[in-house]
């Protein structure tokens, strides 16, 4: 029997296997990248360039220029420092991306972090130019306002798209949250803004509050494998019905993770948590049990499975809504009550 092909295809590019390393500290040197492409991954899509960062570093910069100018005869003569001198984060950001494309014979996905449409997207482009194979968008928005409605948000996600669009001709993939009063219309209107690719879903960290210190504080939890079930659902939904390629985000920790990210219809299955708890070395295994079970179930590859289990071809679509839901509250029977 032949070795099962793992190939896919995702945001036109054809992939070895489905894992992809999504944004996180594995995917911020290129040591660390050149350990995950030995050990089998199949792209990296490297740590989030932020809004909030392509702002600042352009305020600062007009600052410097204004600084002294004019205030004495030295401003006209060389006062000012050179803006060479100046190295910034957005700089080091390019040098990643071509240091990474230099590295690396797999694609490099850059990420670009925002919630606002603004000159900023501009350097979307800059990206691009750098030598990245495509641009996932991670929109991570709060809602604060009270007086913003549902439609107001979704327009936020739209037009940043629309704006990130046009400025790359790569491949985009928007990564949005599961917040929404209609994911099949979002995810609809997100691709006719000019969304290539959608990743479910962006996991939103919660603050947490300091006892001593009566601050809030960030914090990080590494997902956990139940956090799977929320994209597996929604992509099991829209698989066939959205004209875009999905990536699963969230709770693929094993073999059998991105196997049934596969069977309701995702094309890639992007991992950090996993890689942050087992190093490299966990792809080279998940690539292992993935051919194994394929074997063992008479798949001649992952394309031949890709989507057997979503709403529109599972033996059972109901089990997607309401009637998953039923079941489960009237059979379970907990331990105390027996």
């Amino acid at each position: 029997m032949m070795t099962p092909d793992l190939g896919t295809t995702y945001l036109g590019m054809h992939l070895p296997n489905p894992l992809v390393a999504s944004s996180s500290p594995m995917t911020q040197t290129v040591d660390s990248l050149k350990a995950l492409e030995a050990a089998g991954i199949a792209a990296v899509v490297l740590p989030s360039l932020f809004e909030e960062q392509i702002e600042h570093e352009a305020m600062e910069m007009q600052r410097l220029s204004e600084f002294g100018v004019d205030s004495y005869a030295e401003s006209l003569t060389g006062y000012f420092p050179e803006f060479e001198d100046y190295a910034t984060r957005t700089e080091a950001y390019l040098k990643h991306i071509s240091d990474a494309k230099a590295a690396l014979s797999i694609p490099v996905i850059a990420s670009l972090n925002g919630t606002t449409r603004g000159g900023w997207t501009h350097y979307a482009a800059k990206l691009e130019e750098a030598g990245a194979d495509a641009l996932e968008l991670n929109v991570y928005l709060i809602p604060t306002d009270p007086h913003a409605t549902g439609r107001d948000v979704e327009e936020r996600y739209l037009d940043l798209v629309t704006a990130v669009r046009s400025e790359v001709s790569i491949p985009l993939s928007v990564k949005m949250g599961p917040y929404f009063s209609s994911t099949p219309h979002m995810a609809r209107e997100l691709v006719e803004a000019g969304a290539d690719g959608l990743v479910l879903f962006n996991r939103f960290f919660q603050p947490d509050i300091d006892l001593e210190t009566l601050e809030v504080v960030p914090t990080v939890n590494l997902s956990p494998r139940t956090a799977l079930l929320l994209p597996l659902r929604w992509i099991g939904i829209l698989h066939g019905r959205i004209k875009a390629d999905f990536a699963i985000t969230s709770g693929v920790h094993s073999a059998e993770d991105a196997l049934k990210a596969i069977l309701v219809g995702a094309d890639v299955t992007m991992m950090a948590s996993a890689l942050l708890r087992g190093g490299a070395g966990h792809i080279t295994r998940m690539l292992e049990d993935m051919t194994s079970w394929l074997e063992e179930h008479d798949y001649e590859s992952i394309e031949q499975m890709k989507g057997s289990m979503s709403i529109g071809t599972a033996p059972n679509p109901e089990a997607f809504v309401r009637a998953n839901y039923m079941k489960m509250l009237t059979t379970y029977t907990s331990p105390l009550a027996r």
